[in-house]
């Protein structure tokens, strides 16, 4: 059967309409998160903006409350990295991850001894009353190695005390939380048990896996195969065999390319004809990171890529959106009262795109710098 084929721009609008970006979603925050997918968390600042790019009546707190609410939970998850989830999003992440065998903790090579894995499944007892700094941690650790004296050899024993234990406490089943109570300026070190489903039964991993895909789709779709396993920090065989079992349940599409995408069956695809306003996305942002290289000129342009990631360093830049696709980058600078975004075109704008992108800056920076006194929006052309 003959495939309907989705233009780049198709595909950018629907996307657009499952991220808040076409139009801000006017839902509590913690429903945002569960519709757009994990957020990119390594970067403290990004989650403010990340959110109030797609979501309506975002302030500078917003984050702090959901978290401290439970509503929200930050943890080291898909492709090692931090994000930002809802518990329920967590759970099978965090299954999925597993499964995958992508929670691994040793950094000398080598097997891990049951001792070892015994001991790192109990360290989520540790950190279930309260959240436990890694100096506690540590200390805690110690005390059990000493006494299980061959559980970790001395190569991993050496590169796991150089780095406090980070390695083997950067695990799915721990969060990120504040031990003394307060979000500061950055994400906290300290670590508290990772939530668990209302029943206490985690997902098994079959199961975790198909949910971890429909999410994938749902927030980023139609994707390729190839879309999904990056996404997931999975090999690509896995996840083409998994899209086979699942295609009864899918739509399928093809891309200018030829390429196999797959969908919700009810997933937003507005077409190619809508207008899309304005906007500015975080450092690191989801969009920029849901699709394989070289699969992402949905939203960038191939002629912008060096200057959205920059390798030298891992970043990826914050960048602004005009008709939809990356247009340029910004940065926010703070000097003693005053915090000045600056926009740095990539192409050349629009004056009306101009004026939008600047009345935007306008009103993000109160958000991003909400103890500054002045603020300020330039525009850098070179």
């Amino acid at each position: 059967m003959a495939l309907e084929r989705l233009t780049e721009r198709a595909l950018n609008r629907a996307l657009l309409a499952r991220q808040g970006l076409l139009e801000r979603m006017a839902v509590p925050p913690a429903e945002a998160v569960d519709r757009i997918g994990a957020v990119q968390a390594q970067y403290w600042p990004a989650l403010t903006v990340a959110l109030w790019s797609r979501v309506e009546g975002i302030g500078a707190d917003t984050v702090p409350v959901e978290l401290d609410r439970g509503g929200l939970v930050l943890g080291t998850l898909l492709r090692r990295t931090l994000h930002l989830v809802t518990p329920a999003q967590h759970s099978a992440f965090a299954a999925a991850v597993m499964a995958v065998g992508d929670d691994t903790w040793r950094r000398s090579g080598g097997e891990p001894t049951p001792e070892a894995e015994e001991l790192r499944s109990r360290l989520p007892e540790f950190a279930a009353d309260k959240p436990r700094t890694p100096d506690e941690v540590t200390a805690w650790i110690e005390d059990w190695v000493a006494g299980h004296p061959d559980a970790v050899d001395e190569a991993e024993l050496e590169v796991q005390r150089k780095y406090r234990w980070r390695p083997f406490r950067s695990t799915v089943r721990l969060v990120r939380a504040p031990a003394d109570g307060r979000w500061g300026q950055r994400v906290p070190e300290d670590v508290l048990a990772a939530p668990v489903p209302s029943d206490g039964v985690p997902p098994g991993p079959q199961e975790a896996l198909r949910t971890v895909v429909r999410r994938h789709l749902g927030a980023f779709g139609p994707a390729g195969a190839d879309d999904v396993a990056q996404w997931i920090g999975w090999k690509i065989t896995p996840v083409k065999a998994l899209l086979k079992e699942l295609e009864p349940e899918l739509a399928l599409f093809r891309d200018e390319r030829g390429r196999v995408l797959y969908d919700l069956p009810g997933a937003p695809r507005p077409g190619e004809d809508g207008p899309a306003l304005v906007r500015l996305l975080p450092w690191f942002d989801s969009t920029l990171l849901a699709y394989a290289p070289g699969r992402r000129s949905r939203i960038l342009p191939e002629e912008h890529r060096e200057a959205v990631y920059a390798k030298a360093n891992l970043q990826v830049r914050p960048t602004f959106l005009v008709d939809g696709t990356v247009a340029g980058t910004w940065s926010l600078e703070r000097k003693r009262r005053t915090a000045v975004l600056t926009l740095r075109p990539l192409e050349r704008l629009p004056r009306q795109a101009r004026a939008q992108l600047t009345e935007e800056a306008e009103r993000l920076l109160p958000v991003c710098a909400p103890d500054v006194a002045e603020h300020s929006v330039a525009v850098d052309e070179a």
